[in-house]
């Protein structure tokens, strides 16, 4: 048994019985970041704060919720909302909490990307990070039902639907999900555990793997230099504060957070008081009715990209029909952000300000991501499905030609001069296929039209893009030859 002295104080007691100090250092005052950093490393703080913020409020929330398809409702809008005292503001802070958390989680992740956050033994912070926008996204959308109006009726069924796309066990799966054969009871008290305790529990053990992993590589800066952390904490140690490029996380970094972190509160509680209701669509403010669908279905904004990625595909192709296509699509649109680290080739760590070919892909990207989301709130008819679909298109087609793109970068930073030959190619094929697309659409019943397809014996012209497709993806095929080829 070790020794214990007689402790002079409550501090010291503790620490001879949980190390308090030694863990103070490790964790705060002897945990170094970069001086060379800005406003956006202090996201964490706001998703830690936010995230807070919606616990309590759902602790709060939770003593008058009634989980039953009977009274779910009712005990949203009348007992909460009109008859317990402030129970409409923490209504409020939880509503508005759950958007602008999402906002928050995609300026860090996008912040992440731009500077190259996910590469040089920084993976799993990436990996982490990703799984737990999964788990937000998936604990967003299962609040999202509990107020039981129709448009988190709705939302739910054509959700849980997509799993009946799954081959085999998209059925039993599908009724397994809603514990019925339909959205019912028994669905709502499953999305109800789901939100209050088997999500939240997932999301704090994510959070701390997300900080545990971020304790070997250090934190990443503007610049992506590389730091001897412990010859610059020496420096600071010894009184070298200008000369070192490393500060302690507590209370220097932290102050600085806490101040931005004072800005976004402003921010926040002007949205709660005074501009909720883009946090709480008008149409749930129905009661749920399963004989009565919306004129138009849609999920929260946060989710609308992957939204018009899953429905953008609208026709069959070689045989598949849309609805498997869109499934497909939508897996490998939410799952290829785990392969980031992995498509990016360039070895440099770096702002895409300082990377000519990244910067371009990068743009592009948000561009596309912001098309996506604008076109998953409108109704997928005319015009708004092929904007949907080439949106989708473009997506996909920009993480395939991610991994030529960034060796091509590094060739050129090497003074070789980098050839696009086959990713412009790529790129021209995708464009014509999708013209045509939309012109045998328009003009798919004209003799000429359908005579062309019958001589190549494609049936509509579905199968027309299922033969560019192949196309596509025999010039991808060469691209990723490349690629292995430039990573030797």
């Amino acid at each position: 048994m070790a020794e214990f002295k007689k402790a002079e104080n409550v501090t010291e007691w503790l620490d001879q019985r949980l190390g308090i100090k030694m863990l103070g250092r490790v964790l705060l005052t002897e945990y170094w970041i970069p001086k060379n950093i800005n406003f956006l490393w202090a996201m964490g703080v706001i998703l830690m704060t936010v995230f807070g913020l919606l616990v309590v409020s759902g602790i709060f929330l939770l003593m008058y919720y009634k989980p039953d398809f009977q009274q779910a409702f009712d005990s949203v809008n009348y007992t909460i909302m009109q008859d317990v005292a402030y129970g409409w503001l923490f209504r409020h802070i939880h509503a508005v909490g759950a958007s602008v958390i999402f906002l928050i989680i995609y300026i860090h992740m996008f912040a992440g990307i731009y500077y190259g956050s996910y590469k040089k033994g920084r993976e799993m912070i990436w990996i982490s990070g990703v799984l737990l926008f999964a788990i937000f996204s998936a604990e967003g959308f299962s609040g999202y039902m509990l107020p039981w109006g129709q448009m988190s009726y709705w939302a739910a069924y054509v959700i849980t639907e997509i799993f009946g796309g799954i081959p085999v066990i998209g059925g039993d799966l599908v009724v397994w999900i809603r514990g019925n054969f339909y959205v019912a009871d028994a669905t709502l008290t499953r999305f109800f555990m789901l939100h209050v305790l088997l999500l939240p529990l997932v999301i704090m053990g994510l959070i701390g793997l997300h900080f545990y992993a971020l304790r070997f590589p250090h934190v990443n800066n503007l610049d992506g230099e590389t730091i001897d952390f412990d010859a610059e904490a020496e420096k600071y140690k010894a009184g070298q504060k200008k000369e070192s490029k490393v500060i302690p996380f507590w209370p220097v970094f932290l102050s600085k957070d806490i101040f931005v972190l004072g800005a976004f509160m402003v921010f926040f509680f002007y949205l709660v008081f005074y501009h909720y209701g883009f946090a709480m669509d008008a149409v749930n403010f129905d009661k749920a009715d399963g004989l009565k669908t919306p004129a138009h279905i849609y999920p929260e904004w946060y989710f609308l990209w992957s939204y018009e990625v899953l429905r953008g595909w609208f026709f069959n192709i070689l045989g598949m029909s849309g609805k498997d296509l869109g499934l497909i699509a939508f897996g490998i649109a939410n799952g290829i952000l785990f392969a980031m680290p992995f498509l990016d080739r360039s070895p440099a760590v770096a702002g895409a300000n300082s990377r000519k070919y990244f910067a371009i892909w990068f743009w592009l990207f948000i561009v596309d991501m912001v098309i996506l989301t604008v076109y998953g709130k409108l109704p997928p008819t005319g015009a708004n499905a092929w904007v949907g679909f080439v949106a989708s298109l473009v997506f996909l087609y920009l993480f395939i030609a991610l991994p030529y793109v960034t060796i091509k970068e590094r060739e050129s930073n090497e003074g070789k001069k980098p050839n696009f030959l086959l990713l412009k190619a790529n790129g021209i094929l995708v464009a014509i296929s999708t013209v045509l697309v939309v012109l045998i659409n328009i003009y798919g019943d004209t003799n000429i039209v359908k005579s062309i397809l019958d001589f190549f014996y494609l049936s509509g012209y579905g199968d027309f893009i299922g033969i560019t497709f192949i196309g596509q993806a025999l010039l991808s095929i060469v691209l990723v030859l490349i690629m292995r080829k430039g990573a030797k």
